[in-house]
């Protein structure tokens, strides 16, 4: 799950990361008196959106009164922010941040991420910030510094020391840069975030260590554990296909294709979305039920693939160890009878039950395209879209 701006400040400001004074807006009005509270003669207007990017999408804004500011907020808000990790749909401003503007002499990238191969979490860590990790990486690879915390003791000061040394922070303030880093590390370990980004953290000229931007990212799995964090979701940042998933214990991830895909288990869904690819298809999302996929489950699933208006086919993939075919079958009868569905249905079964569940399908007196194996599943399913598509356009012609 991802955070705000503002929110991921709040939160590490409580772990003892210094960040700048500003305030929330939801309108010009609101922004501009936001101004007048934090009182000075220059700020920051921030479209709050779940992307980095922002300022050359036109989202940070540099005001030097409250009128520019009204002007800002004016543009920002109710448009669709497009940068380069949103996608040509891009992302809506609902909300704006407000923040004293800060003179700073040098900027610095600092990220927490779980290294899974390591299974640490890793720092890193760079003196060219304002940049993305990425540019960074491919124009300036010998300014990154890299350093792994031992889980069984977290984040040493003496490993915090060597960080700041490593990007040439002034004696003075290596103190203050040892608090950030520690902070972000609590931070990461206590509410089980799987990312903690400053970019930049600034050196101020009056010799101050500032986060001017923050990212946080949470382990959904972990959230049960954190409800003031789970709190912070915003469901308008979020595709609604995945927002409504979530909200119905469902894995989800909507892509771009037409056939739709309904599987037990992450692997065999990434298998069955390849093999859909090598049939000639193009899947629309990857969902998986999990383990217990009982009919009510499996009609949730149903409705859920179906309110993607691009789907033009299913196909239903289940190898049932721990579930049983005959529940999955159940689950797709009870689906297609209570919302019967205009386009080709394959269903595919095998493991526990495989007899009782086949039987299911065959006695339901609906058109169910059955299938043995998951190539076979593909290609019906694909050919079976292809023939809807000729329908259509024969229906249309006439």
């Amino acid at each position: 799950m991802d955070i705000h701006e503002y929110q991921a400040k709040e939160i590490l400001a409580k772990f003892g990361v210094a960040v700048p004074q500003g305030g929330l807006a939801y309108s010009p009005e609101q922004a501009a008196y936001r101004a007048r509270e934090l009182g000075g003669s220059r700020w920051i207007v921030k479209a709050q959106v779940h992307a980095g990017g922002r300022g050359k999408a036109g989202g940070v804004k540099l005001c030097n009164s409250e009128h520019e500011i009204q002007d800002a907020t004016n543009d920002m808000f109710g448009r669709k922010l497009i940068t380069h990790q949103t996608g040509p749909e891009g992302k809506g401003i609902y909300r704006v941040y407000v923040e004293n503007a800060v003179d700073f002499n040098r900027e610095i990238y600092l990220g927490f991420v779980l290294d899974r191969t390591s299974q640490r979490v890793m720092i890193v860590a760079s003196s060219e910030g304002g940049m993305e990790i990425e540019e960074i990486s491919a124009k300036k690879p010998e300014s990154i510094v890299r350093s792994t915390v031992e889980p069984a003791v977290g984040l040493q000061e003496f490993q915090a020391r060597e960080i700041a040394f490593a990007l040439r922070i002034p004696a003075a303030l290596t103190q203050q840069m040892v608090r950030t880093l520690t902070g972000c590390y609590r931070a990461f370990r206590e509410l089980d975030a799987t990312m903690v980004e400053i970019n930049p953290l600034v050196i101020t000229a009056d010799n101050r260590i500032l986060a001017l931007d923050a990212k946080m990212t949470f382990d959904g799995n972990a959230l049960f554990r954190h409800p003031h964090v789970s709190e912070l979701r915003d469901k308008s940042q979020e595709d609604p296909r995945e927002a409504r998933a979530a909200d119905r214990g469902l894995a989800y991830i909507g892509l771009t294709g037409n056939i739709g895909c309904i599987v037990n288990g992450a692997g065999l869904a990434m298998a069955t979305m390849d093999t859909i690819k090598l049939a000639g298809g193009e899947p629309a999302n990857f969902l998986d039920i999990g383990g217990g996929a009982t009919p009510e489950r499996v009609a949730k699933a149903f409705r859920l693939v179906m309110s993607d208006e691009n789907v033009q086919a299913i196909l239903v993939n289940i190898f049932a160890g721990i579930n049983r075919c005959d529940w999955v079958a159940e689950g797709v009868v009870q689906a297609l009878t209570a919302n019967p569905v205009d386009v080709p249905v394959i269903v595919r079964l095998a493991g526990t039950n495989v007899e009782a569940g086949q039987k299911i399908l065959a006695t339901s007196g609906l058109p169910i395209i059955r299938a043995n194996s998951l190539m076979e599943a593909a290609e019906r399913a694909v050919t079976a879209w292809r023939n809807d598509q000729k329908q259509n356009t024969k229906m249309r012609a006439i």
